[in-house]
């Protein structure tokens, strides 16, 4: 089995729709695809819908969460969608969106970009706006090459000239509210670096006493001694190590199924999970 738990459509910073999504995990030769739009779950009638044969789909999201001043992503899968409490925190981040990127917009133009709301709004569409449709303006107007140029101190990095912060959960609460809802949670890229959103290990352990399921293990962001790391981490705290793409369509060079999780891994994600179950595909 090929499975690959991380991914994004349209509904938040992908470009493909979740429809198309589907339809290009299962012509990647995915068994198993989860759609994880960040702090939403709009997209996930949409793939249903469109879900080819054979292709299983685990539904989830990317929540963004902060500690100590660092961002970070909490990777939630199989929660029940429904349940108010973390939907409420769903929308809280989502509604902050708008005047964040308004405001990072305000402070590009202040740097000398001529970069429009306007344009990236048109950019987002109706997903979820974010900093990678700031960079794909960036890129139209030819101050960068590539979307991760985007993030670093100079653009929209952590530290960054234009960076705003927005609302985002405390990665405790994440889990206590996923766990609530049934779901299980997963550490996404925790030691990119370059993303200014490495923790340290002591963090990692501390979500871990505190019912964190797993870490993202094989992921782009994560050179091959970083994963040997991550793995033995992941061992000595009893943590599931996964791997995904983290594919964002066009805008990222990660293709689907570019790292993958093991076929044990997901079978014990899906066991933990209450909230909801893995969809498969006509005569999957």
């Amino acid at each position: 089995m090929r499975i690959d738990l991380h991914t994004h459509s349209t509904a938040s910073d992908g470009t493909d729709s979740p429809a198309q999504l589907v339809r290009n995990a299962a012509a990647a030769g995915l068994d198993v695809v989860a759609l994880t739009d960040h702090d939403t779950v709009a997209g996930h009638a949409e793939a249903r819908a469109a879900l080819p044969e054979g292709l299983t789909l685990v539904t989830g999201a990317e929540l963004s969460c902060r500690i100590d001043g660092v961002s970070l992503h909490m990777l939630a899968y199989l929660f029940d969608p429904e349940e108010p409490e973390l939907a409420r925190e769903r929308e809280l981040v989502r509604d902050d969106r708008v005047p964040r990127a308004r405001a990072m917009v305000g402070k590009l133009r202040e740097l000398g970009v001529p970069v429009t709301w306007e344009r990236v709004a048109e950019i987002a569409g109706d997903g979820a706006v974010g900093r990678p449709h700031l960079a794909t303006a960036l890129i139209e107007l030819g101050v960068i090459d590539t979307v991760s140029d985007a993030f670093t101190s100079e653009w929209l990095g952590s530290d960054g000239r234009a960076y705003v912060e927005k609302h985002e959960l405390d990665p405790f609460e994440a889990i206590r509210l996923v766990k609530a809802a049934g779901g299980v949670t997963v550490f996404a890229h925790p030691l990119a670096v370059k993303r200014g959103s490495c923790v340290p290990e002591r963090v990692i352990g501390e979500l871990a006493a505190a019912g964190l399921d797993g870490i993202e293990v094989d992921h782009m962001d994560h050179d091959a001694p970083t994963r040997a790391r991550l793995r033995g981490l992941a061992a000595e705290l009893g943590l599931l190590p996964t791997g995904s793409s983290d594919y964002h369509g066009s805008r990222k060079t990660c293709r689907l199924g570019d790292h993958t999780t093991d076929p044990e891994i997901y079978g014990e994600i899906v066991r933990r999970a209450t909230g909801a179950f893995p969809v498969p595909g006509a005569g999957g």
